[in-house]
């Protein structure tokens, strides 16, 4: 064990390889360079990965594919790609097969919706996301990718609503999200538009960085204090430490625009080393997840990781 950026020390990186499989993966493999297959292939069978998946398994998630939040297979598929289950998971890939053929509007995007006309950009980001990594058919996603790109805003970004009220400006949410599904779509080798996905990434990346990730233009201040909390799991809504982790995914280098929110989280870390994870946004869910206020894996491991990140380079 060691230590990087002076970030993390023995017992910190302890307490996180004492957690459920999920987290010693992604330690192992985001902290450590150490990618041990042994324990992704455990992901499936243990801690919140096999709580998910026997919901599934009991006859499907939810009602429908998008309700309720958040135990829908809409949410409990992300959550199976957050953890890192393994991609050929039957289940998962079965449901993201059936969603691609059922699910998609006039429009051309991912609507598991038949009350709303319109597709939802932020959902279609996040479709993409765990569609990618659970290896739809390649067809499936073009008209899905179409219909992302085309909801791309002049600065931009993107936002679920200017397709319904004609908003203007990107939303912090859907750009993050849709920033997270173009770099899985492009990231699992996905060809279709691919020059066309990156440039919106990039465009993307500067819609956020123009924000300092978090801060209104006009004073600088955060455009919500709750922002500035950490939270898991975020799901679609968006904080500093979702946005960080999301450009760093995507291969995003340091900018000198992203100061204030790196600063956020080394002022977020508690004396012994670790983070805290904010309240849960409100709803019934699979896994129980550690009380708000109190020292978190997750949030610590993403924290971890997100400072290695930017300040290797």
């Amino acid at each position: 064990m060691g230590t990087v950026g002076g970030y993390f020390e023995d017992d910190v990186l302890r307490w996180l390889l004492e957690g459920e499989v999920a987290v010693r993966f992604q330690t192992c493999r985001d902290l450590l360079d150490d990618t041990r297959p042994d324990l992704r292939a455990r992901i499936a069978s243990e801690g919140a990965g096999a709580q998910i998946l026997a919901a599934g398994k009991r006859g499907g998630w939810g009602r429908g594919f998008y309700e309720p939040k958040w135990t829908c297979a809409h949410y409990s598929l992300l959550e199976l790609r957050d953890l890192a289950v393994p991609a050929r998971e039957p289940i998962c890939t079965h449901a993201v097969a059936s969603a691609a053929q059922q699910h998609k509007g006039e429009d051309g995007g991912f609507n598991p919706a038949d009350s709303v006309k319109e597709s939802d950009v932020c959902m279609n980001g996040m479709f993409l996301a765990f569609s990618c990594y659970f290896g739809a058919e390649p067809v499936a996603l073009q008209s899905v990718v179409d219909f992302v790109l085309g909801q791309q805003l002049p600065d931009g970004g993107f936002n679920c609503r200017a397709n319904r009220s004609g908003a203007r400006t990107a939303s912090v949410h859907s750009t993050t999200s849709v920033i997270d599904g173009f770099a899985e779509f492009l990231r699992r080798g996905y060809s279709y538009r691919a020059d066309d996905v990156r440039s919106a990434i990039d465009e993307a990346t500067t819609a956020l960085l123009d924000r300092h990730l978090y801060q209104r233009r006009s004073d600088g201040k955060p455009i919500r204090v709750e922002f500035t909390r950490f939270h898991e799991p975020a799901r679609w809504h968006f904080d500093v430490l979702r946005g960080l982790d999301v450009l760093r995914g995507a291969g995003v280098s340091y900018d000198s625009r992203l100061a204030d929110a790196l600063d956020l989280v080394r002022k977020r870390r508690r004396p012994d080393g670790r983070w805290v994870g904010a309240a849960h946004y409100p709803g019934r869910t699979h896994v129980s997840y550690p009380r708000a206020g109190t020292p978190n894996r997750w949030v610590t491991l993403r924290a971890l990781r997100v400072l290695r990140h930017f300040e290797s380079e």
